[in-house]
């Protein structure tokens, strides 16, 4: 029974190499060893599982911002705001791939859904890429990294569930994200623009015969396209970094807001709403169910004296706590060839959240700089998840190979970053601590 604890971790990831559903992985480990702790008194302990995950008021803003996204997603808004951006860059050194970026940017500020941000700007930018003839692996390495923004830049839903997992406020969390996230962004902008200044050829500049629109009617069509949505980013981020609303009530103006910007648009139609209502159930769910199978893996986890094996095995090895805090980023980054993003939370956060807090470094921070690992390992061949969503979007003539070899770049900007953050920590900490002390 004293090594019971870590036998879960083994039975997990043999049923996750078979192919099982994580959450059902989950789930059926967490009953099992928990009926063998607790017998048939667990199946209580089950149920009251389940109904804190049902009514927990925090966990309410999931729905509410994949509505808000999937509605922006359908109602034509991101065809309005790519059109407004390639105005003003067309004429840039690879202009295209830059309102693609900073497309990403704003769409992943308006949806907090990991994935939907690339196979929307995807679907506008590869073909106007493809046309004048941007190279093929840097088309794959733009659309995949700018649609990873979706992962930290706010209001990510995984910093909604990492939160709770890591006990920290969720407005903290949306702040310390915010820079990170636009200074990533800017670096792949000075990549983009770098390459193109060197070898013209990788993406070339709009045609000259393209016709010239006057500036006054360039300052409307932004006006139209862009002020609305950013307004309501404004509202939703806004609102809570100024403790105004929770996350949950800013998720609910966000739901509405998107609403509202649909039909100003005269683009919500009832199938629209009815896709993205669909697609809010279907990808709530699937988190939701995951996320009850992570705490019920958990509580059992702890029942077992799991944290005390973990806590005695650190002091046995007698590592330094940077070499601690680098091993746990290592596992991190090499489980998410495999797993989703929110089942390598839910093992990671809860365990080792309080013993790198224990260890003298700022829970905050750190989640963050696992975050950023998360986002890497969602980039990193050959198992990338950001790879199976371009395929799933891109033409033929876009190959595996110019996917893969495309990504290289942004790799390396994405260890950047990394570094950064971690030499620099006040990147992460600065805002949280203007916003609430």
């Amino acid at each position: 029974m004293e090594y019971l604890a870590l036998w879960m971790f083994v039975a997990l990831f043999a049923l996750i190499i078979l192919g099982f559903p994580i959450a059902f992985c989950l789930i059926g480990v967490a009953l099992v060893f928990g009926i063998i702790r607790y017998e048939d008194i667990y199946i209580y302990q089950l149920l009251g599982r389940v109904e804190s995950i049902a009514s927990n008021w925090v966990l309410a803003a999931v729905p509410l911002f994949v509505f808000m996204g999937s509605v922006l997603e359908r109602s034509g808004i991101a065809e309005r705001l790519f059109d407004a951006f390639r105005l003003w860059t067309r004429n840039l050194p690879g202009g295209i791939a830059i309102a693609a970026i900073l497309m990403c940017v704003m769409f992943a500020a308006s949806s907090g859904v990991v994935g939907a941000t690339e196979a929307v700007v995807g679907l506008l930018a590869i073909p106007a890429m493809l046309k004048y003839g941007y190279d093929k692996k840097l088309i794959s390495g733009v659309i995949c990294s700018g649609g990873s923004l979706g992962t930290i830049i706010p209001p990510s839903v995984v910093l909604i569930i990492l939160g709770p997992m890591a006990n920290v406020s969720i407005g903290r969390l949306f702040a310390a994200a915010m820079i990170p996230g636009l200074v990533l962004a800017f670096l792949y902008l000075v990549y983009v623009v770098l390459l193109a200044l060197l070898v013209p050829s990788a993406a070339p500049r709009s045609h000259p015969d393209e016709p010239v629109v006057p500036l006054k009617e360039k300052l409307v069509i932004t006006a139209k396209a862009l002020v609305p949505p950013l307004l309501l980013v404004v509202c939703v981020l806004g609102s809570i970094l100024a403790g105004i609303a929770s996350p949950t009530e800013a998720a609910a103006v966000g739901g509405a807001g998107g609403l509202i910007l649909s039909v100003m648009y005269g683009s919500l139609t009832w199938k629209a709403l009815g896709q993205a209502i669909m697609q809010t159930l279907r990808v709530t769910t699937m988190i939701m169910f995951i996320l009850m199978g992570g705490m019920m893996f958990t509580s059992v986890f702890f029942s077992l004296q799991g944290m005390s094996l973990i806590t005695g095995f650190v002091s046995a090895l007698d590592l330094s706590p940077w070499m601690f805090l680098f091993i746990v980023l290592l596992l991190a980054f090499l489980l998410g060839f495999f797993l989703e993003w929110i089942s390598i939370l839910l093992i990671f956060i809860p365990i080792f959240t309080p013993l790198l807090t224990h260890l003298g470094f700022d829970p905050i921070w750190f989640c963050i700089l696992f975050l950023l690992i998360i986002q890497t390992s969602y980039l990193t061949p050959p198992m990338a998840p950001a790879i199976f969503y371009l395929r799933g979007i891109s033409p033929p003539e876009i190959t595996l190979s110019h996917m893969y070899w495309g990504m290289v770049p942004f790799l390396l900007i994405q260890g950047l970053m990394i570094l950064l953050v971690i030499l620099f920590p006040q990147l992460a900490l600065w805002l949280p601590n203007v916003f609430f002390g």
